[in-house]
């Protein structure tokens, strides 16, 4: 039992550690916001391989982390409040991914495909999601002159409202595509965590 915490605790922190490395790195591509997509098709495909490797709580870890360092690293536009809906539409993302990991058994179509969808499924929740508690309920309820950045407003609002809108879908369908290509291997060499 301690030597699978501790291979918990060394998984949960090599992909948190991937995590923030990706982020930072792709925070310094000097390519405006065409880096939402790839550092938003990396994010969550670090995020499901965590659940399909570590398993939930791994991946909950990871997922509540990674706004956090979105924040810090300039990823995402410059407003805490945005921070607990990623966290829980990443949260979102896990869960779901999780209800399919029992069918990883690559060794069969109709489990590739029940993943796949299972995938495409978590990424269409988390987009709805950031897209409805983002957009529609957060920035209108945001006090602007409280934030001392009224002059701004508009930029900023156009802004956050790309970000959380379309790209949120493509950069997780992006994500999970990528899932579906990098797992069977490591799957393979990872055979006794991919357990039901």
């Amino acid at each position: 039992m301690k030597n699978k915490g501790t291979l918990y605790l060394t998984q949960t922190a090599v992909m948190l550690s991937l995590l923030i490395t990706v982020q930072f790195a792709t925070g310094l591509l000097p390519i405006g916001q065409f880096k939402q997509f790839i550092t938003g098709a990396l994010v969550n495909f670090i995020l499901f391989t965590c659940v399909f490797i570590v398993g939930l709580a791994g991946g909950l870890t990871v997922a509540a982390a990674s706004p956090f360092f979105a924040l810090i690293f300039g990823i995402t536009p410059p407003l805490i409040h945005i921070v607990p809906f990623m966290a829980v539409g990443n949260s979102i993302l896990v869960l779901i991914a999780w209800l399919f990991r029992k069918f990883v058994t690559w060794d069969k179509k109709k489990d590739i495909a029940v993943v796949s969808a299972g995938l495409a499924a978590a990424a269409a929740a988390k987009a709805l999601f950031l897209w409805f508690g983002v957009v529609v309920i957060m920035l209108p309820l945001i006090s602007w002159d409280g934030l001392g950045i009224n002059e701004k407003q508009n930029a900023i609002t156009a802004a956050v409202s790309f970000v959380f809108s379309w790209p949120q879908l493509v950069t997780g369908l992006s994500g999970g595509a990528l899932t579906m290509t990098i797992i069977p291997p490591l799957k393979k060499a990872l055979a006794k965590n991919f357990q039901k």
